[in-house]
Parts: C-alpha cells; sequence; structure tokens
C-alpha cells in the first residue's frame, strides 16, 4: 500500500540500457533521456569526468591519462562500478532538471534474454545503488513487442527480432512470454567492424569506429536492387600513416557487411523451425516484426522477406520500441506484472 502511494508521486522510470545508448522513459512525461553508454574516465585519479553525450565527443580523441569506458557488452554489465554510476547520473539528471523533491523511482530495466540470474543481479544492484527504489526486470524483446503496441498476452504467436547496437534477438512470444528464441552478437557494431576490415583491406585505410557507422547510417544497403550512391570516406593511409579519403559505393559497403547480414537471416530460420507449429501459422499471418537501430539498415526486411517468405514489418521509431514498452508497463504495472521477470534471490 505504502509503495502504491509512493509510486503517485515518484518520478518512476523505464530503462533501456543498450550497448550503444541508454535510453530513459520516465511516468507520465514520456521518453527525455537518450544518450551514449559511454564514461570517460581521469585514470590518474580514478574519477569520472563525462557521461553520455560529454563522454561520447572525446572518443578517439582522449590522452593517454583518460580512458574511455563502454560498461556494457552485448546489452550485459562488464563493469558494474561505472555502469552503476552511469545510472545514477541519469537517474539524478532526470530528477535535478524535472523532481528533485519526489520520492525515490521505481524502475523498469529492460535486459537481454540470455542472461544469467548473476548478471540479473548486477542490473538490479546497479540500480539500486543508482537511487532506484525498486527495479523490474523485463526482457527486450517482450518490451519491444509492449512498445510497438502489440497483444503478446493473448494465446498467439509473434516473432520479433530485436536488433541492436550489441546483439540480435529473436524471440517467439505468446501468453506474454518467450516460447523460443535465439540471440547472437550480431549487430550494429558487428556491422561496423565489418566496413573498418573492408576499408584495410581495400584501401589499405584505417577507420574509426565513429567513421564506419557514419557509412552505414549515410549509405549502407543490403538491398539487391538499389541504386548507386557514393560518399567519402576519411582515415589514416596505412602504407604512409597520413590522413587520406577515398570514395566509397554503398554496393562495396554491402560487400563489406552482407556475410554478417545473412547470419541474423539464418538464425531468424532457425528459430521459426524450432517454433510449434501452431504458433508458426501465427506468425505466417502476423509477419515478423524488427525492432532496434539496426532494423533501419536499408534493405534488411527485404533479404529477411525475400529468404525467409514471410511478410516482414519494421517497427514504428524501432530505436525507442524498448524504452517505450519499459513505459508502457510502468503506466500499466498491475495488468503487466506477468511479463516481468522475478526479482533475484538476495
Amino acid at each position: 500500500m505504502f509503495n502504491k502511494i509512493l509510486g503517485k508521486f515518484s518520478a518512476d522510470m523505464g530503462i533501456d540500457l543498450g550497448t550503444a545508448n541508454t535510453r530513459v522513459y520516465v511516468k507520465d512525461k514520456g521518453f527525455i533521456i537518450n544518450e551514449p553508454s559511454v564514461v570517460a574516465i581521469n585514470n590518474r585519479n580514478d574519477q569520472i569526468i563525462a557521461i553520455g553525450e560529454e563522454a561520447n565527443k572525446m572518443v578517439g580523441k582522449t590522452p593517454g591519462h583518460i580512458t574511455i569506458s563502454k560498461p556494457l557488452v552485448n546489452g550485459v554489465i562488464s563493469d558494474f562500478e561505472v555502469t552503476e554510476k552511469m545510472i545514477k547520473h541519469f537517474i539524478n539528471k532526470v530528477h535535478k532538471e524535472h523532481f528533485s523533491l519526489l520520492p525515490r523511482p521505481r524502475v523498469v530495466v529492460g535486459i537481454p534474454l540470455d542472461v544469467t540470474e548473476v548478471e540479473r543481479k548486477a542490473v538490479e544492484d546497479a540500480c539500486k545503488s543508482g537511487g532506484a527504489r525498486e527495479v523490474y526486470l523485463v526482457e527486450q524483446p517482450i518490451a519491444a513487442a509492449i512498445g510497438a503496441r502489440l497483444p503478446i498476452q493473448e494465446a498467439s504467436g509473434t516473432l520479433i527480432v530485436e536488433t541492436g547496437a550489441g546483439t540480435t534477438e529473436i524471440a517467439v512470444i505468446s501468453l506474454g512470454g518467450v516460447v523460443t528464441f535465439t540471440t547472437l552478437p550480431i549487430a550494429g557494431n558487428e556491422l561496423n567492424e565489418n566496413i573498418i576490415h573492408y576499408a584495410r583491406e581495400n584501401f589499405s585505410l584505417l577507420l574509426g569506429e565513429k567513421s564506419a557507422e557514419n557509412l552505414k547510417i549515410k549509405i549502407a544497403t543490403v538491398a539487391s536492387d538499389f541504386e548507386k550512391e557514393e560518399t567519402t570516406m576519411r582515415g589514416r593511409d596505412l602504407m604512409t600513416g597520413l590522413p587520406k579519403e577515398y570514395t566509397i559505393s554503398n554496393q562495396q559497403i554491402r560487400e563489406a557487411i552482407i556475410r554478417s547480414v545473412r547470419q541474423i537471416v539464418e538464425a531468424i530460420r532457425n528459430t521459426i523451425e524450432k517454433t510449434p507449429p501452431e504458433l508458426v501459422v501465427d506468425i505466417y499471418e502476423r509477419g515478423i516484426l524488427l525492432s532496434g537501430g539496426t532494423a533501419l539498415l536499408k534493405g534488411l526486411d527485404k533479404i529477411i522477406g525475400a529468404e525467409i517468405k514471410i511478410p516482414i514489418h519494421v517497427i514504428d521509431d524501432p530505436l525507442t520500441s524498448v524504452v517505450r514498452g519499459t513505459g508502457i508497463i510502468l503506466e500499466d504495472l498491475d495488468n503487466l506484472k506477468d511479463v516481468l521477470l522475478p526479482a533475484t534471490s538476495d
């Protein structure tokens, strides 16, 4: 009863703790934070000097005594202390800017499908240490489906592909739970690495991670029918060590990333093959839903549809579907409590 009363006055939050970005939804306010999951640390005194957007501006530009930390790997905490401070920073940012006098918030956090109990507890502990009063966990594909307003609590099958920066999660959902799933460490970051490798091998050019990602966003396609586009890529010439630029086409970017994309397609096929036949019928009728930032890759829906022979639908604003889902859960916690994971034991 007391928690319900507090809940009416606290700035309860939904958090998508992503490998690349952390997004925060605040109850009754909406989606208000979208910042890189990046932290800058001064090695001389072990102090954090920047978090989020400010830290991301320093990537690739730091002197020796400053380290850039990305404390989440494939959606899982790899550095507890840094993650805790990052979460605390975002929670405090919301409170200072909007709700400074309100009680500590309840928090719903989206987490990957195949995390261990130890990893789940690390998320809970990091959020509580960061200022949360209560912490609820929900699997990211479930949150994404809720964010897309899909009727996942019905006795029918929904197949959602949540492909972000670190991982791709393919889940068949029915009656509010995951029936079968596949997860693989191939997503946006892997495609960036593909482009970096291609530039090195074919142009003897060393690209930075952000440069590769910008190329991907600007002209990458995996469609078989596309109009040729070109852009300039800039990096360091591996022969001379000097800055150099080349023209690169979307056809070349496609060559760089297509193998990784085909692995995602094959994983979708394998997931369907191990799905109960009654749910497969539902999936054929509803189609496959794409969520996450990599869902915006040009032609991804076409190549999956051509290979799997099932209609493909990209969720509206796929970048924010998980955090929107956590927000919807917050707004209707009593009716959606069954989709939450049980709390870990202390």
